[in-house]
């Protein structure tokens, strides 16, 4: 009380999700937990508020990889004063976020410069994971926890993006085309198997048909012969071929666009065969 003889009473509250610190003439005095004070002011005041919630810093770094190729990343740092070292959190940094970015900097520029493009995706992880130590090792000297580090984003320029995407469709082309021609390559094969398979089936029914036909011919040939005496089996080889001779003119006549049929004769003269030729090829003409 003797203390606030040349001042005035002041309320002051501090949220809950704060820590007050009290000074007495500019000099640390105490921490001022959650809920109202009265302070005697000029001679206390509350010269600032520690927060004690997570906090997240969102760094932006620009740096360039083993391939040479520049690349903007994204650093967010979770980090949480410590309640017991308020004090070193307050008055030994002067601006906390600056230090953090610092050190992130410094990290980000001494990793990703060796590393390739692709391996600076593939190695996220692997950053944060740096981040995180490194920032660790140093803000708990000053009271701060780092919680995590997360590597945000990592966007190369504009150019190498289209580059990427021109190459990763190229390779797909690629191998879509690859895969085509196997798909085909397959097809001929399996159309070849089965031509091969057919002809092979079709020589079979046709060498079993002849050999129908040739047991037909012999049996009937036996019979004739054996019925009609004088008659040798070359009659019945020559009566037979001018059956087949005489169904397949009947066949041939029978065809769609069968207007004549040409048969040979034998002892023609020249007259005989100047004729011919041109009723052959008046038939021909009006197919």
């Amino acid at each position: 009380m003797a203390d606030c003889r040349h001042g005035c009473w002041c309320f002051k509250c501090v949220t809950t999700s704060e820590i007050g610190i009290v000074e007495k003439c500019g000099k640390y005095h105490r921490l001022a937990a959650a809920g109202p004070h009265f302070i005697c002011w000029p001679v206390y005041t509350i010269a600032g508020r520690v927060s004690r919630r997570i906090q997240q810093l969102d760094v932006a770094c620009e740096t360039k990889t083993s391939d040479n190729v520049f690349l903007n990343v994204v650093i967010s740092v979770q980090y949480k004063v410590k309640e017991e070292h308020v004090f070193e959190a307050f008055y030994v940094l002067n601006d906390p976020s600056e230090q953090i970015k610092s050190y992130v900097y410094d990290v980000v520029r001494s990793t990703l410069p060796l590393l390739t493009l692709d391996k600076a995706f593939e190695s996220k992880e692997m950053v944060a994971q740096s981040v995180k130590k490194e920032l660790s090792g140093v803000m708990s000297e000053y009271g701060f926890v780092i919680h995590n580090a997360l590597v945000t984003d990592i966007s190369p320029d504009s150019r190498v993006k289209t580059a990427m995407n021109e190459i990763n469709a190229s390779k797909r082309l690629k191998e879509a085309a690859f895969e085509k021609a196997e798909g085909e390559k397959i097809l001929l094969v399996k159309s070849a198997e089965a031509e091969a398979e057919s002809k092979y089936l079709s020589g079979v029914g046709v060498a079993r048909q002849r050999k129908a036909i040739v047991d037909g011919l012999r049996d009937s040939i036996s019979k004739f012969s054996g019925n009609v005496k004088g008659s040798t089996p070359k009659d019945v080889i020559d009566l037979l071929l001018l059956t087949q001779y005489f169904d397949m003119l009947k066949d041939v006549g029978q065809q769609d666009g069968t207007r004549a049929v040409f048969l040979p004769q034998k002892g023609k003269s020249q007259v005989g065969f100047v004729r011919d030729g041109l009723l052959q090829a008046g038939a021909v003409r009006n197919l």
